[in-house]
């Protein structure tokens, strides 16, 4: 048995009413210059995908499935990174690192609920790619706005299922410390060692269902994007060639960067030497990816710089009024 997994000794311990994050504790003098970069993390990542959701909204031209699903992509972003980030920057200029255990409970549970919908609804962006390519003719029709509507509804509803099953469990047991975890956020793995009881089966569904979520949505993706490649390498013009990868890279690149670290911190074996490279990738999921993702789509989409310039200039004739 993995030693952060066994069960604790004293079971008549009272339950904890407050988590202790000691997550940057060890950081000293990092830790102002560190909530002045993240807070313009934050600040810039509110921003940019409250803008997506406006434009998309806004501009016809944007009213297509790609974007209804980036759209939803850019919520599900802003609910991650308001998850969290917030309580990591009072942790930051704080000098008592708690937060209450329902808070705590709280923060785990939207996190991976809105975690989970994103892995889910990456898979179901590359099938729209993969339908886009590989049978245009037919786009509009399978595709259509019930389609992408039963889609995301999917997606929520299979992580509020995961999620859900798995706090439950966790909710019926004894929760009674120590109550200090080595993170800056509420994740599952640190929970789990603050139970007085046998939590085995816990670690095991938690990476069940990690892995079924994530390895699911990898392969739905790698798959999609095989069709893709070949569909592609069939065209005879190299210049539709590269205006069909143009299509697909903006997708490849923020799914790469979530699956990848997605899968480093949750579909492994528990490991309490990797605890700062964990931490790291949190950082990458909850704070980097959030905020390059409409930087992403952007700049290298044609219909979205359009929208973008439009806005401005529509911003810029307002201030001028």
């Amino acid at each position: 048995m993995d030693p952060a997994r066994r069960t604790p000794v004293n079971q008549s311990s009272a339950a904890i009413t407050e988590v202790v994050l000691l997550g940057f504790s060890s950081l000293g003098q990092l830790q102002l210059p560190l909530f002045l970069f993240f807070l313009v993390m934050y600040v810039l990542t509110l921003l940019g995908n409250a803008l997506v959701i406006i434009m998309i909204r806004l501009d016809r031209r944007l009213h297509t499935p790609m974007y209804y699903f980036l759209s939803h992509l850019s919520l599900l972003e802003l609910l991650i990174t308001t998850t969290v980030t917030p309580t990591m920057l009072l942790l930051l200029l704080s000098q008592r690192k708690t937060i209450s255990f329902l808070a705590c409970a709280l923060q785990g549970y939207v996190y991976f609920l809105a975690g989970s919908a994103e892995v889910l609804l990456l898979a179901a962006m590359s099938v729209d790619r993969y339908v886009a390519i590989c049978n245009p003719l037919r786009y509009t029709a399978i595709m259509s706005s019930r389609v992408c509507l039963s889609l995301v509804l999917s997606c929520w509803t299979s992580s509020f299922l995961f999620i859900s099953t798995s706090m439950v469990l966790k909710a019926r047991l004894p929760f009674c410390g120590p109550n200090a975890i080595d993170h800056f956020f509420c994740d599952s793995a640190p929970l789990l060692q603050l139970i007085c009881a046998d939590t085995n089966f816990l670690w095991a569904l938690d990476l069940a269902i990690s892995s079924f979520l994530l390895l699911s949505s990898v392969s739905v993706t790698t798959a999609s994007y095989l069709c893709i490649v070949a569909t592609v390498m069939r065209m005879p013009s190299v210049q539709g060639r590269q205006k069909a990868f143009s299509t697909c890279t903006s997708h490849i690149m923020v799914a790469s960067l979530y699956y990848g670290s997605s899968i480093f911190i949750y579909v492994k074996p528990t490991d309490n030497s990797s605890a700062g490279f964990n931490k790291a990738a949190t950082v990458l999921n909850t704070v980097v990816t959030p905020l390059l993702n409409p930087v992403i789509y952007s700049f290298r989409n044609k219909a979205v710089k359009e929208a973008l310039l439009e806005v401005f200039q529509l911003w810029k004739l307002v201030g001028g009024l």
